[in-house]
């Protein structure tokens, strides 16, 4: 290019010095970005990495899930990232505070494994004693063979009313009274069967878990389910109820407090048993139950925090007759023997109410003259209704 301005006929637009300078800073911008070739040793390595990109990429695995590209083996400089020494700078400094947090950490780690108590709130479940005595038990389906153990040393308190026993794992209430699958016995089709276990759950929460019944008032869901065909059954229980004495108690039946003396712990009575039958005599099906029942009370004056337990286990035998063969009012139970044991209640009172004991009120009723016996232990078998001895509970 020409540093000469062109001839014009009128005086120059540009100034000579300011055209120099023009002149000298275009070409100086030319040169310096015109392209360059790379030099022969810039173009082999160029090519080596990228054939080894190439070789990388086909021997990577086919994968299902998405993952980012591999980075392509190529070194760094100013236009892929910081520089090395940048980079090892970095890699010294987090070196550094490895060493720094890395072996108290480890230590810790150690101590956890070795000790996992020492953590708060055990969040790995170490505490398995605790996490087994809180589970619930599998339904009994055969007649234990020792006492259940004691459980935790808890004491029974309002908001945990079944602490320190074994019926803490008990079922709630009626679901504790599970049924057998009916089969047909005899003239007896599945469907009278199944509505003679159904009777007998009837008859067994009714006497035992009604809250209106609890509070001595009268069973009648029980007592509906009973013949009155029956000699000496219906009329005697209702002769019970309205004039208990030695002779004609109720208890022997029903379980039942009185609401001026105290009042039951929350909603919950915790029930363990098992109903079977077999082929019973007179074309009928023969049931036999054996349940415990643990009562949370406290005193009815609502002033006091004390907590105590009463426990009665009941042994029932009821028929269901073919109505087709027998006098019989269908549908309905006939009671053939009974027999109870209660712990915790007053001995030789019968005014047809339980009466728990507490430390704080100190004993009442007749002192105690038969042996001490366990009255969560289901694998003993119950006296006679006859007997007539109380005797002393080892824990309630």
């Amino acid at each position: 290019m020409s540093d000469k301005q062109p001839e014009e006929t009128g005086p120059p637009a540009v100034p000579d010095d300011v055209w120099e300078r023009f002149a000298l800073d275009s070409e100086r911008d030319i040169r310096s970005s015109a392209p360059k070739e790379p030099s022969a040793r810039a173009r082999l390595v160029t090519e080596r990495l990228r054939q080894e990109d190439a070789r990388n990429a086909e021997r990577a695995p086919r994968r299902i899930f998405r993952r980012s590209p591999p980075r392509p083996a190529q070194p760094e400089g100013w236009r892929t990232g910081p520089a090395w020494r940048e980079m090892d700078g970095r890699a010294a400094r987090r070196r550094r505070l490895w060493a720094i947090l890395g072996v108290p950490l480890a230590v810790a780690v150690v101590v956890v494994a070795m000790k996992p108590s020492l953590l708060p709130g055990d969040p790995f479940g170490s505490s398995s004693d605790a996490a087994v005595d809180t589970l619930p038990l599998p339904v009994e389906t055969a007649a234990p063979t020792t006492p259940p153990s004691s459980g935790d040393s808890g004491t029974p308190t309002l908001d945990r009313p079944f602490a320190g026993s074994p019926a803490e794992r008990w079922a709630d209430g009626a679901a504790g009274i599970v049924l057998p699958k009916a089969t047909p016995v005899g003239s007896l089709t599945e469907e009278q069967v199944d509505t003679a276990l159904d009777n007998t759950k009837t008859l067994l929460a009714g006497a035992n878990l009604d809250p209106a019944a609890l509070r001595g008032e009268r069973p009648a869901a029980a007592i509906a389910v009973l013949d009155p065909r029956q000699p000496g059954m219906v009329h005697d229980v209702n002769q019970w109820l309205r004039e208990p004495d030695r002779k004609h108690d109720p208890l022997v039946l029903f379980s039942r407090f009185d609401p001026d003396e105290v009042r039951l712990v929350g909603k919950v009575v915790k029930t363990r048993g098992r109903t079977t039958f077999t082929a019973g005599k007179n074309a009928s099906v023969a049931i036999h139950a054996d349940y415990t029942f643990v009562y949370p009370v406290t005193p009815a004056d609502g002033n006091s925090t004390e907590v105590d337990r009463t426990i009665v286990r009941r042994v029932l035998d009821v028929a269901f007759s073919d109505p087709r063969k027998f006098q019989v009012t269908p549908g309905t139970l006939q009671i053939r023997e009974y027999r109870e044991d209660i712990g915790n209640s007053a001995c030789d009172v019968y005014d047809g109410f339980l009466h728990p004991h507490f430390d704080s009120t100190g004993p009442s009723g007749a002192p105690p003259t038969g042996p001490t016996v366990d009255p969560y232990d289901r694998s003993r078998g119950l006296r006679s209704s006859a007997d007539g001895t109380c005797g002393t509970v080892s824990r309630t």
